[in-house]
Parts: C-alpha cells; structure tokens; sequence
C-alpha cells in the first residue's frame, strides 16, 4: 500500500539521509584524534598526527580501506643508541688498557713543552759538512753592476729614440 507523503515530510527525509551520510563521509575525511589525544598538521597528501601522550609521531594517508597512520622513525631514539654503545666501548677499552699496565716506564702526566714551529731544526753534522755558504756581493761588486745597468738604461733610451725618429719621419 502506498504511503502518502508531504512534500514537507519527504524534505526531511532527504535532509536527514544527507545529514547522516555527509557526517559519516566527513567523519572519514581526516584521521581520528581520539578526543583530543592527536594533534594533526596537513603533510602532502595525508597528516602529520603527533601523540600528546607519548610524543611518537606518525604520517596518516588516506586509501580505499580507510586511513592508516604509521609512525615515523625517531633520529632521537637512534642517536640516543648510539651514543650509548660508543660509551660501553669507551669503558670497555679503558678497562682493558688499565688491566695492560703502563707501557712505558717513566711515564708523566705533564704537558709537553711546546715547540717553536716555524724554528728550523738543528743540523746534523752530516748536513753541516754539505752546508754551502754564498758570500754578499762586495761593494766592488756592486758597483759594477750598477754602472752596468745605468749602461744598459741609457742604451735602451736611445734606441727608442732612434725608432721614434724613424717613425716620424727623421723628425721629432
């Protein structure tokens, strides 16, 4: 038998279908926060969901199943390890070394004096014997080799000269 309906009741209807519909679609539209447990940040195609409880955080993608959160490697936790190890091995090797005994005898904790490093090292007597020695010129010499050099100077002086003229002409 067929139901009369109002235009007004079959409104409703429709209004409730779509309410329920869209609140269960929306509900779907992002990851549960459980009551405020989860904080979400937008990352890419998904979320970012950060546990306030414990601190862990996970990556949130949506597929055709539904969304899935998978929590997201902590570097802190790694180095932490890390660190830890080098520590064990630390104290390892340092027991192993004091069970050796000391090494050499006469051994100090003072700090070695320090070195002078642009200081050149002394000559063996060796290499003093292969030392060669240039003398500074005298003064003799020296002033040979300025009178060469004025020489040369006033040499050069005229040939610029003598192609100066050739350039003009034989004029200048």
């Amino acid at each position: 038998m067929p139901i009369a309906t109002s235009p007004l009741k079959l409104s409703i209807a429709i209004a409730a279908t779509v309410l329920t519909v869209g609140g269960a679609a929306r509900a779907q539209a992002t990851p549960d926060t459980e009551n405020g447990r989860y904080a979400l940040s937008p990352a890419g195609d998904g979320f970012l969901r950060l546990d306030t409880r414990t601190g862990a955080v996970s990556t949130c993608t949506s597929s055709r199943a539904g969304w899935a959160c998978y929590l997201v490697p902590d570097e802190r936790a790694a180095l932490d390890a890390e660190i830890g190890r080098l520590q064990a091995d630390n104290d390892r090797l340092k027991t192993e070394l004091a069970a050796r005994g000391p090494a050499v005898s006469g051994k100090t904790d003072e700090a070695l004096p320090k070195s002078d490093q642009l200081k050149k090292p002394e000559p063996k007597t060796a290499e003093s014997e292969r030392k060669i020695e240039i003398p500074l010129p005298s003064d003799r010499d020296m002033d040979r080799m300025m009178s060469f050099l004025e020489r040369a100077w006033r040499r050069l002086i005229e040939m610029a000269n003598r192609v100066q003229r050739d350039v003009n002409g034989g004029k200048i």
